[in-house]
């Protein structure tokens, strides 16, 4: 087997220099990106009358308008790039180095975004294949060519690792893709290589810091680089947001999309639980876990999640406890085969019009964040929508809470990381939970510099998911977040979507836990149910998002209200890469 080859690190100094230089072009527009085609070619000669005379004027003869100019790469958008691509202005290949460039130039160096663990060193191979099918006229997709990263939560069956952060899982080597994975690579899309996340996504004890594991070290916020970029799939957000791809993958079992999303000013949708598939993800949680589409518009969201959804008979949601999964309530077969639904189809600029959107004040956790909603709400009203104010969310029947959810995930991360294990990668020493606590312990000075591993001797003690209070638990977790929960309050006040802005502004880094002031996001996770982010507006130069949330299988909806919201507060703005000494 040929040796894992992780992207190279730069130094302060060439970090700082390739900025400016990346930020020039960002400012001229993309100049210097060589562009083929129309626009630099010979106008047409004009033709000739076919019998002029001495004062017949010449014919005008207007020249074809020059293709689109494509926008700075770190800026442009999935149709924009496919629009270069087909048209022959951009070359698989070109977009590919462009972005591992990017990657070796800001991920680096004492003050690096430290946003990917390891890049994909088939990636250029892929993309010379890629371009050789355009060539004889193929395109697959809308994805093709298109580079997308993903959270070192995604088995992948080539030279890179697939290891949550962690070195424990370093020797594991994975023996085939997950099914979304797969599906990426159907699609022509270049896995170009994994993010850094918070270690074991934020599961393996306390105190844990938002995007910091022993593999990637600590990833920071593109739009101040002390600050935290929320967790755990930091580095897919920061990813996106400073231009490495315009696609990456996350995976959430609570606020693990939403948050760094928000963070980052950027948009990220955990779908449906069983929507996108689990098989082959490293897990917490059946009831919980949700892959999910990460990008920097609602647009280029709807690209992937039409690329990674569709059902998978692996998925949990068809095994032991597939009784806890949205679909299984619905007398309906609610997830689509692979590839039979085009998500962008619902994108409507006009789409909040009609609508009755909920204010879920019960879950807005930071004050700074409510201020900016107060001043968007008459925006959508101005939009056609009409706006329910206040809502109620949280049940007031007392069968769930945190201590609750908490109690659920550990029940069943030790069964989920074992089937894991046992399908993806079956031959390497860690077979289990009670392995990967050894490995730790034997490499303490390693493994558990700054946090524990409490959350895994609670899961080792935890009962099975084959025990009476396994099922007594998930029940009441699903009837508190549905039945008398998201179900309930949207069939009251008759709403399509309920919104609350996602968490607060990111506070400063500190490896001795975030100071991290809660999400609107549990609910949606206990239930299993869709939430999707968008940038609202910043609180101190910082980025905040909204979260719209929704019914299991709602993602159409939710996609039609947030890209109408986003055409009518576009509230994204590029980062600045500001040093603490400077902001």
């Amino acid at each position: 087997m040929e040796p894992r080859v992780p992207h190279r690190r730069f130094s302060r100094r060439r970090l700082a220099g390739s900025v400016a230089v990346l930020a020039a072009a960002a400012a001229a527009g993309g100049a210097g990106f060589r562009q083929r085609g129309d626009a630099t070619s010979t106008p047409t000669a004009p033709v000739r009358s076919a019998s002029p005379t001495a004062t017949s004027p010449a014919p005008q003869v207007v020249a074809s308008p020059p293709p689109p100019a494509l926008p700075a790469i770190e800026h442009a958008s999935v149709g924009q790039l496919r629009r270069a691509l087909d048209g022959r202005q951009l070359s698989v290949a070109e977009l590919v180095e462009f972005s591992l460039d990017r990657i070796a130039a800001m991920d680096g160096g004492e003050l690096g975004l430290g946003a990917v663990i390891e890049t994909n060193p088939s990636a250029r191979k892929i993309a010379r294949g890629l371009d050789r099918e355009l060539a004889r006229g193929k395109v697959r997709g809308p994805l093709h060519g298109i580079p997308v990263l993903v959270k070192d939560l995604f088995a992948t069956a080539d030279r890179m690792a697939t290891t949550a952060g962690s070195l424990a899982l370093l020797d594991n080597v994975v023996v085939r893709d997950a099914f979304v994975i797969e599906r990426l690579r159907a699609a022509g899309a270049v896995v170009l290589g994994k993010t850094n996340l918070t270690e074991w996504s934020n599961f393996e004890g306390a105190p844990q810091a938002s995007g910091w594991s022993t593999r990637g070290g600590q990833t920071r916020n593109p739009y101040r680089l002390d600050r935290s970029p929320w967790g755990s799939s930091s580095g897919s957000a920061v990813a996106v947001a400073a231009g490495y791809a315009p696609l990456a993958l996350g995976v959430e079992t609570d606020g693990s999309i939403v948050c760094p999303a928000s963070a980052t000013a950027t948009v990220g949708l955990k779908p449906t639980v069983g929507l996108t598939s689990r098989a082959g993800v490293i897990p917490i949680s059946f009831t919980q876990d949700s892959p999910g589409p990460m990008a920097r518009s609602v647009e280029d969201v709807a690209y992937l999640l039409s690329a990674i959804a569709g059902f998978d008979a692996e998925d949990p949601a068809r095994g032991e406890v597939g009784w806890t999964a949205p679909e299984a309530a619905s007398a309906s077969a609610p997830v689509h085969e692979p590839g039979a639904v085009d998500y962008t189809r619902f994108l409507d600029p006009d789409g909040l019009r009609g609508a009755r959107i909920g204010v879920a004040r019960d879950v807005f956790v930071d004050s700074a964040a409510a201020a900016l909603v107060e001043e968007v709400l008459p925006l959508m009203a101005a939009a056609g929508a009409t706006i329910v104010d206040p809502v109620g969310i949280i049940p007031g029947e007392p069968l769930a809470s945190s201590a609750t959810e908490y109690a659920l995930t550990l029940m069943e991360f030790p069964f989920a990381l074992e089937w894991y294990l046992a399908a993806y990668a079956p031959d390497g020493p860690i077979r289990g939970l009670s392995d990967v606590v050894a490995f730790n312990e034997a490499h303490a000075e390693e493994a558990l510099v700054y946090f524990d591993q409490s959350g895994f001797y609670d899961a080792l003690a935890a009962p099975s998911i084959w025990d009476d209070v396994y099922a007594e638990t998930a029940r009441g977790n699903l009837a508190w977040s549905r039945e008398y929960g998201i179900d309930a309050t949207m069939d009251a006040y008759e709403l399509d979507a309920l919104i609350a802005p996602t968490t607060g502004a990111p506070t400063e880094i500190s490896l001795g836990g975030d100071d991290f002031p809660g999400a609107c996001s549990q609910l949606p996770a206990m239930a299993g149910y869709p939430i999707l982010n968008v940038p609202l507006g910043d609180v101190d130069g910082l980025p905040v998002g909204l979260s719209f949330m929704g019914r299991a299988f709602g993602e159409p909806t939710l996609l039609r209200l947030a890209y109408a919201f986003e055409r009518i507060h576009p509230a994204r703005r590029p980062p600045e890469y500001t040093e603490p000494s400077t902001a």
